[in-house]
């Protein structure tokens, strides 16, 4: 038969009141802690900014890239639409308003994403000859009024 031996223990002196120490409530294992420590908080600061300074300059030329796109969009519309309003009434647009009311740019003039306003454009006008010797004038083309540099560096915005 086996023997058992039997284990004795020890009871731990009371700690003294409203002092925490390792042996306390607040630092024993599995013990629910009561919140963060100042250096803790910092630390998790100082990592949010540094993740903010990577990420936000990435994100100011995604937003520019996509105003470019819609400038670039925008363009090919209104001048598609300037040469389909020539091609039908055989003369340019005397102004954009007229491209307005003869339904060829149904949402209005659209607004210019470098300047975000629609009165910005600026339109190019040109002479057109009706007969021997009368000339009407109408829109040929048109630019964005924006006098910033695109994001390659080389070129402004209103030679687009």
């Amino acid at each position: 038969m086996r023997s058992f031996q039997t284990m004795t223990v020890r009871a731990r002196p009371p700690e003294p009141a409203g002092r925490e120490t390792l042996r306390g409530r607040r630092f024993r294992a599995g013990a629910i802690s009561r919140g963060f420590t100042l250096l803790e908080l910092m630390m998790v600061l100082a990592m949010l900014l540094i993740f903010a300074a990577f990420a936000v300059p990435g994100y100011q030329a995604a937003l520019r890239r996509g105003r470019e796109a819609v400038l670039r969009d925008d363009l090919y519309t209104m001048r598609k639409m300037i040469d389909e309003f020539t091609l039908d009434k055989q003369r340019g647009p005397s102004s954009p308003d007229e491209l307005v009311q003869e339904h060829y740019l149904r949402g209005g003039i659209p607004v210019d994403p470098m300047t975000q306003s629609d009165q910005t454009w600026v339109w190019d006008y040109e002479d057109a000859p009706i007969s021997q010797d009368q000339v009407l004038p109408g829109i040929v083309n048109v630019h964005s009024g924006s006098d910033a540099m695109s994001s390659d560096g080389k070129t402004p915005y209103s030679s687009w």
